[in-house]
């Protein structure tokens, strides 16, 4: 009796603990409304910390502890967001979402005057992140897969983005809102030089040739508005190796999945590879970089987070090759050593559904050593930036943003004894509205004012953008807009008694974008003014022009397990600047451009191939024995470039195998040529190999990257 009593107890104790603690599992399955999968959708259980993502499938599960009487919030970028209530009490539970897409997206105009956007939550994307690192030729670059786009000009020799026309440092660098001064590595004389960034550290791409927003400011040309990644959907950790180097990194998520840290760090050594692949110049110290990056990411609820990441590379090489103006085989020496650093700390917060805050802070330094010959140079500069903006919200789609940015930069650089110091506050102020006036029309109406220290001068910048629907999935835009900008530090260094350059921009754009075609034709016109000329003396009296237009089409439909896309821009543009005596097309401009990317997917195989073709017509060159100033021309440049990715498992981590060459038929490409100083020897300017070859093994232990490569070939 007494052991049926205590065996009786032992059953109401286990009944009653179940009673206490049961763990419910709440699965289910995420579709649209014509039935198809929404893959990665957020389920929220409120008030909780408990939730799970769905798959790419668009099936979700998760457990929980909690009891009672809850909400369900099934929330997906592109879709509106739907709630249901669900009773937790210990008995499984399978709820299914069926998500409506938002009709801003697809069937609402939208201001795209100069913009194309690439980002992983925009339905209306035209190239997500992971395109970056699979267009053959990008080499896993951001710039180099960007150049594949309209408006991109293919310069070989010189590190930037030339768009529609402008110099490489025409073109700006924006990381979370903030401007970022150093985003290539070190200049070395006719190599360009890579980004220094992470194609998968940021969500969304904006690359704008023109017409961008007033919220940026300093690019004559255009923006490239990069967003970072927000919170991962689960702790990961990842191995590189490759023909180049070695690199890890991990990712933590926190249990409650608020908050997550990580880190990476990288290893360059080209001194194997440019073993095996003989480079044109004569490397006496092979290149070597080192890289590290740590970041942290808090949510608090679903209305803010915080964000932070820092950067800081090392690298250093030193090369010679044969000097023009020595007829006894005399070879110049250049010899860098770079160290650079970067930081960004961004908070965002919604105030209930009418007021959103955005504020980021950023330092960075970078700093120089370079021996050239006998001449010794070093440099050092520093930024440091913070920048507030408020938007408020009207109606369902009217928001009008506005606010301030502060930078105080430094330059200090010293020539063999010769020093020059500069510093700069800038302040500048924005202010935007996006005024819908039914769902076919819509305008952005704003300006910008901006002063510097540095050159006691201020400007005050327009900037319009209007887009109509034309049918389905059609829209016509247009967009006008002045953009100031400092001139360059090689300028400033010898007067600072100059003011801001100029460029106005004027361009009318049609596009169709629907799931799976995306055209977008856009003629532009950027007027230069102020531009500063060297001679008599340094002054703002130089102009110039850059017209022409832009052609681009990508298809992910027609083929099965294809995705192509064709660029054209066609570029006429002249100007009177720097140097130049007269007016003419600057050795950087090509006038026809084209590039055609192919992308194939075998699942059988678990292989993507990918192809792509560059041309670019020939490009002016300065030939001191031609009466006519930048009156030669290279031969066209051509480049056809293959890459392959295979998927498999190995030792539990998914794991891609890359192998890319560029240049396959070995084209002999020249970027110009320079000449001796009295015009009778002249050498090319060219790649440093005619091919390049690259071989990795990139595994992730948590993250399964290989569905987003079949993911992003379907």
């Amino acid at each position: 009796m007494k052991t049926h009593l205590k065996f009786t107890l032992l059953l109401a104790l286990i009944f009653f603990s179940n009673g206490i603690f049961a763990s419910t599992t709440v699965s289910g399955t995420v579709r649209d409304t014509k039935g198809q999968p929404v893959p990665y959708a957020n389920l929220i259980l409120k008030d909780t910390y408990d939730g799970a993502s769905a798959d790419d499938k668009g099936n979700y599960s998760f457990t929980t502890d909690e009891t009672g009487t809850f909400t369900l919030i099934c929330h997906q970028v592109g879709f509106e967001e739907v709630q249901k209530p669900i009773t937790l009490n210990g008995t499984d539970v399978k709820m299914d979402f069926v998500l409506k897409a938002i009709a801003n997206e697809l069937e609402v105009v939208t201001i795209s005057a100069g913009t194309i956007e690439a980002s992983d939550e925009k339905r209306t994307t035209v190239l997500k992140p992971l395109d970056i690192v699979t267009t053959a030729g990008g080499q896993g670059d951001i710039y180099g897969a960007v150049q594949t786009l309209p408006g991109a000009t293919k310069v070989g020799e010189q590190e930037g983005l030339f768009v529609r026309g402008g110099t490489g440092n025409e073109t700006k660098t924006i990381i979370d809102g903030l401007n970022v001064n150093n985003p290539f590595f070190s200049s070395v004389p006719d190599i360009a030089s890579r980004g220094r960034f992470s194609p998968f550290l940021f969500k969304g791409t904006v690359f704008s040739t023109g017409g961008y927003s007033a919220q940026y400011g300093q690019a004559l040309s255009s923006a490239l508005v990069l967003e970072t990644q927000d919170l991962p959907t689960e702790s990961a950790s990842t191995l590189a190796f490759s023909s180049v180097g070695i690199g890890a990194g991990h990712n933590h998520l926190w249990a409650d999945k608020n908050m997550s840290a990580g880190f990476d760090f990288n290893y360059t050594n080209l001194a194997p590879y440019y073993t095996l692949v003989k480079q044109k110049d004569n490397y006496i110290r092979m290149p070597q970089f080192d890289g590290a990056s740590v970041n942290f990411r808090k949510k608090f609820g679903e209305t803010s987070i915080l964000k932070f990441y820092g950067y800081f590379n090392y690298g250093d090489l030193a090369l010679k090759r044969p000097d023009i103006d020595s007829v006894n085989g005399y070879r110049s020496l250049f010899d860098l050593r770079n160290s650079d650093a970067y930081t960004n700390l961004s908070f965002r917060k919604y105030f209930g559904d009418k007021w959103r805050m955005d504020a980021a802070v950023s330092t960075a330094f970078d700093h120089n050593e370079i021996l050239a010959n006998t001449d010794t140079i070093r440099s050092y500069n520093a930024l440091s930036q913070g920048k507030l903006m408020g938007t408020r919200y009207f109606l369902k789609r009217d928001q009008f943003r506005f606010g301030a940015e502060y930078q105080y930069f430094i330059d200090k650089s010293r020539f063999d004894q010769y020093n020059t110091n500069m510093y700069d506050n800038y302040i500048s102020g924005f202010g935007e509205a996006d005024i819908y006036l039914g769902p076919k029309f819509v305008a952005r109406v704003g300006g910008r004012a901006e002063n510097s220290s540095l050159l006691a001068k201020t400007n005050v910048a327009p900037r319009v953008s209007l887009a109509m629907r034309a049918g389905k999935n059609n829209q016509l835009s247009m967009a006008y807009g002045d953009f100031y900008q400092k001139p360059t530090n090689d300028i400033l260094y010898r007067t600072t008694a100059l003011g801001f350059e100029k460029a106005t921009h004027y361009i009318l754009s049609f596009q169709h974008v629907d799931d799976s075609i995306t055209l977008r034709v856009e003629a532009y016109y950027k007027k230069y003014d102020d531009l500063v000329t060297f001679f008599p003396s340094y002054t703002n009296g130089g102009h110039g022009y850059a017209q022409g237009f832009d052609v681009f089409w990508r298809d992910k439909k027609t083929f099965k397990n294809v995705d192509y896309w064709i660029s054209y821009t066609y570029v006429d543009s002249k100007r009177l600047y720097r140097d130049f005596p007269v007016e003419a097309t600057p050795a950087f401009v090509s006038t026809h451009n084209a590039n055609i990317v192919i992308k194939k997917f075998f699942p059988k195989i678990m292989t993507s191939v990918g192809f792509t073709y560059t041309y670019s017509s020939g490009r002016p060159y300065y030939n001191p024995n031609n009466p006519v100033y930048l009156g030669d021309k290279t031969y066209d440049y051509h480049v056809i470039n293959l890459n392959a990715s295979y998927l498999t498992k190995i030792a539990g981590a998914f794991t891609v195998i890359v192998v890319s060459v560029t240049n396959v038929p070995g084209f002999n490409n020249v970027y110009g040529y320079r000449y001796s100083y009295d015009g009778a020897r002249r050498e090319s300017i060219a790649p440093q190999s005619k091919r390049t070859f690259f071989i990795g093994m990139f595994m992730s232990f948590g993250t399964d990257r290989r569905k987003d490569v079949i993911n992003n070939t379907n």
